[in-house]
């Protein structure tokens, strides 16, 4: 299974690409990480917002392989803990389909692509920095993975 991070954003602080590629790198073959970055457009004064999310949700659109399962990062998602994304992952894994998380820009995610989505997954009730999401969905996917395989990474 390929796991596909789909984020707006580009040239991410090197603490950011440090730690989300160390647990990314730490995912087994069966469970690969794999970043898709969208370019996010310049946001202005007199930027036309509604104009931007459009484009950035077609590059979004345009990342998603055909017969993913589509997972949008979203505050109304439901939140899961730790074991409850092992489940995720297993049940992920046993469908035999790969994975698009989608991370949209700062003003989140349209509407149609939140509708598109088979999924939707809360991190948190705060609004977190979209550099620190990547690095918290990587960490989180390899603790659930962890705890899939008994590895002791993940002690309760």
């Amino acid at each position: 299974m390929i796991i596909r991070l789909i984020a707006v954003g580009h040239k991410m602080p090197d603490w950011v690409d440090k730690a989300y590629r160390e647990y990314a790198r730490r995912l087994p073959h069966e469970c690969k990480l794999e970043l898709v970055e969208i370019n996010a457009a310049k946001r202005g004064k007199q930027a036309d917002i509604a104009r931007i999310m459009a484009k950035e949700a077609e590059l979004i659109k345009s990342a998603i392989h055909p017969g993913d399962w589509v997972v949008a990062l979203d505050v109304e998602g439901k939140a899961w803990s730790t074991p409850q994304l092992a489940k995720q992952i297993t049940r992920w894994q046993e469908q035999g389909r790969n994975i698009s998380l989608l991370v949209g820009g700062p003003e989140g995610l349209t509407p149609d692509i939140r509708n598109m989505a088979d999924q939707k997954w809360s991190l948190s009730a705060l609004t977190l920095p979209h550099p620190l999401v990547r690095v918290v969905v990587a960490e989180a996917l390899y603790r659930a993975w962890s705890v899939t395989v008994n590895h002791p990474y993940h002690r309760e």
